[in-house]
């Protein structure tokens, strides 16, 4: 491969110490093997020439790459010589020496997609992908694997193409994990749904008889909530969710015509305050299905929140129902309703245009 060299960019900056995640590790007293390596290497024996013929923009990139920690592989010259720190050793494995040889022979078993990339920086443009997958063979069988890196150009000091700086992490330790970790949360998530069936079938059986059909139904209906609300929290590693995620995934079952406007900023809230929220507005939504604004074809929801500094302030709003009364008994949803979120405020007001709730809840609140 031979190119002329065009404008590019030299990125230099230096890297935090190395980390990789990919399960490697380097001794620091090996840090000096790669710079005695270079020293001692027949550079004359390749396009690059005597090193003290080098230009000075190499010798200076080659020294900044040999004292860093972090993986590094410098590509320079038209026939994409190679010149690399101690960092990089893991990267490479066990391939054939990777000094002084073409980029492209280093790693021609993925050189269809690594070499337009490398097209790119020749070209000008620095790219940057994180756990990009790649099939490689550093120890004689072929391995999946993952890196992050970025293939940024270096200019000469008149502006022209000189080569391109690889800097590169081993993410393949994360992205098995990532994919151990959402297969585990697959069969969390299957089990969960396995058991909340159970549980509706149980009490279905056992209140047979006992319990009116609107009150089994009440329950099955709370336990599909708390389901959808789980739902969202295995999807998200059981870690903070999305707020807005988790309103819409609450309201949707009861929008049959596009009757339910949401609006707010988006925040992260933690699993307690995701199910809280979930069940909230399942009430709040299954009582403008039965006697407010979305039991008739013309009424509407508008669900709005504000996040200010110290706290969050949500707001139901039901317009264009049948006039609303206030509940002659406080039921269960009555009392859930009345909770609010983690002790936060609520005020309910039953207004003859529609029903309307205003609640404040804490941002600290909101994160457990």
């Amino acid at each position: 491969m031979h190119r002329e060299p065009d404008d590019l960019t030299l990125g230099v900056a230096e890297e935090p110490s190395l980390n990789l995640s990919g399960g490697f590790a380097l001794d620091p007293s090996d840090r000096s093997a790669m710079r005695a390596r270079v020293d001692a290497f027949d550079w004359s024996s390749t396009p690059l020439g005597p090193r003290e013929a080098w230009p000075a923009e190499l010798k200076i990139i080659v020294r900044q790459i040999l004292d860093s920690h972090f993986p590094k592989a410098i590509v320079w010259g038209p026939e994409l010589i190679t010149i690399h720190n101690d960092a990089f050793l893991p990267i490479l494995g066990g391939k054939p020496e990777a000094l002084g040889r073409p980029f492209s022979e280093v790693w021609a078993e993925v050189w269809d997609e690594i070499g337009p990339i490398v097209d790119k920086a020749y070209a000008g443009e620095s790219t940057y992908i994180e756990d990009f997958p790649l099939s490689i063979d550093r120890s004689g069988v072929k391995e999946d694997v993952w890196f992050t890196f970025c293939y940024s150009p270096l200019r000469r000091a008149d502006g022209s193409v000189a080569g391109m700086l690889d800097t590169v992490i081993e993410t393949t330790g994360k992205v098995r994990a990532q994919a151990d970790l959402a297969l585990a949360n697959q069969e969390l998530a299957h089990r969960l749904g396995n058991t909340l069936a159970l549980v509706q079938a149980i009490a279905s059986q056992t209140l047979q008889g006992l319990a009116d059909e609107d009150a089994l139904a009440s329950f099955g209906q709370r336990l599909g909530a708390l389901g959808k609300a789980h739902d969202v929290l295995v999807r998200q590693s059981w870690s903070a969710v999305s707020f807005l995620q988790v309103v819409r995934s609450a309201v949707e079952p009861h929008d049959h015509g596009d009757q339910i406007r949401v609006e707010g900023p988006d925040l992260k809230i933690g699993s307690r305050a995701a199910v809280s929220l979930a069940l909230l507005l399942h009430e709040l939504a299954t009582n403008a299905v039965k006697y407010g604004a979305l039991s008739v074809s013309g009424g509407t929801v508008g669900i709005s929140w504000a996040v200010e500094p110290d706290e969050l302030a949500l707001h139901w709003r039901e317009s264009g129902g049948p006039p609303v009364e206030k509940p002659r008994r406080i039921g269960f949803g009555t009392r859930l309703i009345k909770m609010g979120l983690s002790g936060g405020t609520v005020e309910r007001r039953f207004e003859p245009d529609g029903f309307k709730l205003d609640m404040t809840v804490s941002i600290a609140s909101l994160a457990s």
